[in-house]
């Protein structure tokens, strides 16, 4: 019998995933190269749902697949910073503004957990169990604006914007502050009557004022070493 065995459906996508965390966690630094047949052995994988992996990480902005040399992980620069995070900013502050009048009730109640889950990890000192809550946070109320091109562009920017905080190890930002600008976000959300501007101001904010933190340490770091 000649009959191609069909490949098991999302392999390429499932393999994307698991090294999107390993990057994520800085298990792979800036630059360091993705070696195809190592990979293969540790996934039991053939070349080609690797290479799926590999492009889907790309689109991703985590690596550069050079031709004839191989797949590297994309290192961060200044510039990758100064770039994401206002143009995330002013994007998520739109998607909060859209989200204000078509949020739903069941979504509402996935902030009210989501936030709670905050405050659990908050009271811990858990920052990467804070970190996770965040990002879901802000995942449910983009997912409620309804626009799908907005939620696939932030869906990229969101990655690269993780990327950077894992790559770096940096972020020590104020937790309680943090907190309480999601709490300010979830209120205006279930207060219809409220502003959307304010809303969308208040996430734009949010997002600029992690920029100029992030910025301020590169400065340190940069003083440091010079």
């Amino acid at each position: 019998m000649n009959i191609k065995k069909a490949k098991p459906q999302g392999l390429g996508l499932q393999v994307a995933q698991s090294l999107s965390a390993a990057i994520l966690e800085g298990q792979f630094k800036g630059g360091a190269q993705l070696v195809e047949q190592e990979l293969q052995a540790y996934f039991g994988i053939s070349r080609s749902p690797l290479r799926e992996a590999f492009r889907e990480l790309e689109k991703r902005g985590l690596v550069v697949i050079v031709p004839r040399k191989g797949t590297f992980v994309r290192a961060v620069t200044r510039k990758d910073i100064e770039d994401n995070f206002p143009v995330r900013a002013a994007l998520e502050g739109l998607a909060a503004q859209l989200a204000h009048q078509r949020i739903t009730p069941e979504e509402l109640e996935q902030l009210e957990r989501v936030l709670e889950n905050m405050k659990q990890a908050l009271a811990e000192r858990n920052t990467q169990s804070f970190y996770e809550a965040h990002l879901r946070f802000h995942e449910i109320f983009i997912d409620a604006s309804g626009n799908e091109l907005l939620i696939n562009t932030l869906s990229s920017l969101r990655m690269q914007s993780l990327w950077h905080r894992f790559s770096f190890h940096y972020y020590q930002d104020d937790l309680n502050r943090s907190f309480a600008v999601h709490r300010r976000i979830l209120d205006c959300l279930l207060t219809r009557s409220n502003d959307p501007l304010e809303l969308r101001r208040l996430v734009e904010h949010h997002i600029n004022a992690a920029l100029e933190s992030f910025l301020a340490y590169l400065a340190t770091l940069e003083s440091k070493e010079s």
